[in-house]
């Protein structure tokens, strides 16, 4: 079997909800990361992509009917190069970049544009269809935005709590104090800050149409003192607050993943060494990426000890503390050195492949060493993809 490569990697600022990137269509929000990707590659022939794989959590709205191939289609690609969209929640650009490396490394394909899309400002309100015609009971009509709506009733009702309060088992489990966690979140910012004045975001480009050129959501002034003034959310005597929770987000990721002879007359960022899934019970779906880092590490011939730093998704400043109390043998200094998703922003379908993207450009910045990607996903699941240079 070949090897794939990660050879370049773009994202868009991530916006706040209802913000600078709301009036953007996620097709359009793609289809922009995809052009402005393949124009850092002039001599790339686009006829030459084998498909476009691009995650995303919600396709209830604009995103609807394969918004891969409807991206590469607005972003000029030939007819011929095919695309498709996979669905694993907050996973999804994970998802993609996994399935892009598989069928390289299988000999299927060449060279592929894989990453994610989402617009949490966009998503529509949807009502289920009524099962007799001209029906006279009012319907729910349920926000598409994020979390469970249309439960099936044979679901198990302690799955189905809302993903703030997993968030607040994970304290209760855990230990995990309310100063811990805001202290967490501060650092998120104050890394994302310091990183975005020292020009280490560079893998971020401009979206057409709007003003922001950084993550909106980074608050350089945040501080344990500021956000312990902050109520609970979930909880009136939680813990997880807005401010040590990830915000919902808007933006998109893209990655151009190929083999060893992709001919693209550049150096790779990265190599994938290894990957791996796991799941666990819905309502502690936050610790899964435990598991599923350690199995990925394993199936690359690496353990925790080679690992020089850690994107991991920060999806609430409890899950990341969690995860961290089950990796004793990690130094936390090493894990999003760069910032968050607490400071930077959480498009549930683009998370994955600013995780993978930013971890093989600071591989190439640090001209080699060993990377983890790590995320959790809603309902029970984790992904990790580990990176070597």
């Amino acid at each position: 079997m070949t090897t794939s490569f990660v050879y370049d990697a773009i994202r868009t600022p991530f916006g706040r909800l209802g913000k600078n990137l709301a009036r953007i269509r996620p097709d359009d929000l793609a289809a922009h990361a995809i052009e402005a990707l393949l124009a850092r590659h002039p001599t790339l022939d686009p006829a030459r992509i084998d498909d476009v794989i691009l995650g995303d959590a919600n396709q209830a709205g604009e995103d609807n009917r394969n918004v891969a191939r409807m991206s590469a289609i607005l972003a000029g690609l030939p007819t011929s190069v095919t695309g498709s969209t996979v669905n694993r929640l907050c996973g999804s650009s994970v998802e993609s970049v996994i399935q892009a490396s598989r069928a390289i490394e299988a000999g299927d394909v060449d060279l592929v544009l894989a990453g994610g899309v989402e617009s949490m400002s966009r998503a529509p309100w949807v009502v289920t269809k009524p099962a007799e015609p001209f029906a006279a009971a009012s319907e729910t009509m349920h926000s598409t935005t994020l979390g469970w709506r249309m439960v099936n009733p044979r679901m198990p009702e302690e799955w189905t709590v809302s993903l703030g309060e997993t968030a607040e088992l994970l304290v209760d489990r855990f230990d995990i104090s309310r100063e811990e966690q805001d202290a967490f979140a501060a650092r998120s910012h104050r890394l994302a800050a310091a990183a975005w004045d020292a020009g280490l975001h560079s893998e971020v480009i401009p979206v057409p149409g709007t003003t922001l050129t950084r993550d909106e959501g980074i608050r350089p002034d945040a501080s344990v003192d500021s956000l312990s003034s902050l109520k609970p959310v979930f909880r009136t005597d939680g813990t997880v607050t807005a401010g040590n929770a990830s915000p919902l987000s808007d933006g998109a990721s893209m990655l151009l993943i190929g083999g060893k002879n992709a001919g693209l007359g550049v150096e790779p960022l990265a190599r994938i060494t290894g990957r791996a899934s796991f799941g666990n019970d819905p309502s502690s779906f936050g610790i899964a990426p435990v598991e599923a880092a350690n199995r990925a590490l394993a199936r690359a011939g690496r353990n925790w000890v080679d690992v020089d730093f850690v994107e991991l998704n920060e999806a609430f400043a409890a899950q990341s503390l969690a995860c961290l109390r089950l990796w004793p043998e990690l130094d936390p200094e090493k894990v999003n050195v760069h910032g968050g998703a607490l400071a930077i922003g959480h498009p549930l379908g683009a998370s994955g492949g600013r995780l993978i993207g930013h971890l093989a450009h600071e591989l190439a910045q640090r001209g080699g060493g060993i990377g983890v990607a790590a995320i959790c996903i809603g309902v029970g699941q984790g992904l990790a993809v580990v990176l070597e240079r």
